[in-house]
C-alpha cells in the first residue's frame, strides 16, 4: 500500500503516526502544510503551506517575530479563519500534481482544517480518509462561514473517518459524514509504546534542572501551554488557592517560558516561588516531568482525547481535567482522575488539593490508568486496527 499523508509535518502527532505505521511496510508519502525537514520514514515529501502555513514554520523568523505572534495570537487566528480558505484554490492544483506524480493508493488527511479541506478542494480521484482532532468540530468549524462550509464539504467527501473519541464520530455524522462509510475510533497520536516508554525519558536540561534540583515540593504539571482553547488565566488564578492549603506546591509549565501572558500572570499574582515557566520541551524531557509530577492539570474548553492526558495516564500522573464529554470517555471521577467545572476556580483548586493529599488515590489511579492505556491506547493495538481499516477502501496492505 502507498499511503499519502496530508498533515502538519512539525506535529508530534504526525511523527507518531509515521512511527506507528513504519512496521507495516507500507510506502509512505507526506505533504506537510508547514515547513519542516522531511521525516526519514517517507518516500516522497513536499510542503504546501496552505492557510499561511509558511508563517508558522521553523524558519519563519527570529525571536522578535515570535514574540509579535504571541501578542497577536487571537486576532491572527480569526484572520486565518476568514482568509485561510482562500488559499485552497492556490494549493489544490499542486496537490493534484503530486498525486499524479507519486501515485498513492489513498490519501489520509490528519485533520480537517486545513489538510482535509485541501484534499477535498483538490478533487482527488482516489479514496480520502479524514482524521478529526479534538477541536476541529467544536471550535475551528465555527470560525467563519467559510470554515463551516468547508468542514461540511470535507466530511461529505470523506470515504472514511478516524476520530480519537466517540463524541467526534457522532458530531461528524451531524456535519454530513455518511454513517454507512467506514469509521474508526483510536487515539489520535497512534498509541503509546508502553514497553519502550521507560527508555525514552530524558532528564531536564540546564538551567531548568538546577531550579528543580533537590526540590521536595509537590509537583503539579500543566502541559498545555498557551492555546486559544485553554483557560490559562483560570489556571494561574487557582494557584494561590491551592497554596493556601499546600504552600510547598510547585507548578511546572512547559511551553510558557517567554510567553507574555504567562509572565504577566506570574508577576501580577506574585507567583515566582510557585511557578516554573519552562520552554517547549523535547518529548523525552516532557515525559520525565510526567513521571515525576504527582498531578497533571488541563483546563481546556475544547478537547478530543489529548495526547497529554494519555501520557499522564501512562506515566502514573493523576489527571485533573475539565469536565468535557470527550474526556468522560477516559476518566471515571474519583477512580482514575477528577473532572472539574471550568466555571468554579475554588472547586478546581480543591480537586488539586484532594489529589495531592491522598497518595493512595493516586497510586490506585496509576495502576488503573496503565491498564486503560494497555487495553485501549497501546501502539500495537492501534497499529492492528489501522492495518485492518485502510484495506476497506479497495487497496491491499
Amino acid at each position: 500500500m502507498h499511503l499519502m499523508l496530508v498533515a502538519d509535518g512539525r506535529s508530534p502527532i504526525t511523527r507518531a503516526w509515521l512511527a506507528m505505521l513504519r512496521p507495516l511496510g507500507w510506502r509512505l508519502s507526506l505533504v506537510s502544510t508547514y515547513p519542516c525537514p522531511a521525516p526519514p520514514e517517507v518516500a516522497h515529501f513536499a510542503v504546501l503551506p496552505v492557510a499561511f502555513g509558511a508563517a508558522g514554520g521553523a524558519a519563519s523568523g527570529g525571536q522578535g517575530r515570535a514574540t509579535f505572534r504571541k501578542h497577536l495570537r487571537q486576532p491572527l487566528q480569526t484572520l486565518r479563519y476568514w482568509l485561510g480558505p482562500l488559499s485552497l484554490s492556490l494549493y489544490a492544483p499542486r496537490l493534484r500534481r503530486l498525486v499524479h506524480e507519486w501515485q498513492p493508493d489513498l490519501v489520509h488527511a490528519l485533520r480537517i482544517p486545513y489538510e482535509g479541506m485541501l484534499a477535498t478542494a483538490a478533487g482527488l480521484p482516489l479514496p480520502l480518509v479524514l482524521s478529526i482532532w479534538g477541536n476541529d468540530l467544536t471550535l475551528h468549524a465555527y470560525g467563519s462561514p467559510w470554515m463551516r462550509q468547508l468542514t461540511r464539504r470535507a466530511l461529505r467527501r470523506a470515504n472514511g473517518l478516524i476520530t480519537d473519541c466517540r463524541r467526534d464520530l457522532h458530531l461528524a455524522r451531524l456535519w454530513g459524514f455518511d454513517p454507512a462509510r467506514p469509521s474508526l475510533v483510536v487515539p489520535g497520536n497512534g498509541g503509546l509504546d508502553l514497553e519502550r516508554l521507560p527508555t525514552q525519558r530524558a532528564p531536564l536540561g540546564e538551567p531548568w534542572a538546577a531550579r528543580l534540583q533537590g526540590d521536595e515540593a509537590h509537583w503539579v504539571l500543566n502541559p498545555r501551554g498557551i492555546r486559544q482553547y485553554v483557560l490559562s488565566d483560570l489556571f494561574f488564578q487557582i494557584i494561590p488557592l491551592v497554596r493556601e492549603r499546600l504552600p510547598d506546591v510547585r507548578f511546572l509549565c512547559p511551553g510558557m517560558a517567554g510567553q507574555p501572558q504567562a509572565e504577566a500572570w506570574v508577576r501580577r499574582l506574585r507567583l515566582d516561588e510557585a511557578v516554573v515557566l519552562l520552554p517547549s520541551l523535547p518529548q523525552g524531557q516532557l515525559w520525565d516531568l510526567f513521571a515525576r509530577a504527582e498531578v497533571m492539570i488541563s483546563l481546556a474548553t475544547h478537547d478530543g482525547t489529548p495526547n497529554t492526558l494519555l501520557e499522564a495516564m501512562a506515566w502514573g500522573c493523576f489527571p485533573v481535567v475539565g469536565d468535557l464529554e470527550s474526556l468522560r470517555e477516559w476518566i471515571c471521577p474519583g477512580v482514575n482522575g477528577l473532572l472539574v467545572d471550568l466555571r468554579q476556580p475554588q472547586a478546581i483548586a480543591e480537586a488539586v488539593v484532594l489529589a495531592l493529599e491522598h497518595p493512595v488515590l493516586r497510586q490506585r489511579a496509576a495502576a488503573y490508568n496503565r491498564e486503560v492505556i494497555r487495553t485501549r491506547a497501546d501502539i500495537n493495538l492501534v497499529r492492528r486496527q489501522v492495518q485492518e481499516f485502510f484495506p476497506q477502501f479497495g487497496v491491499s496492505d
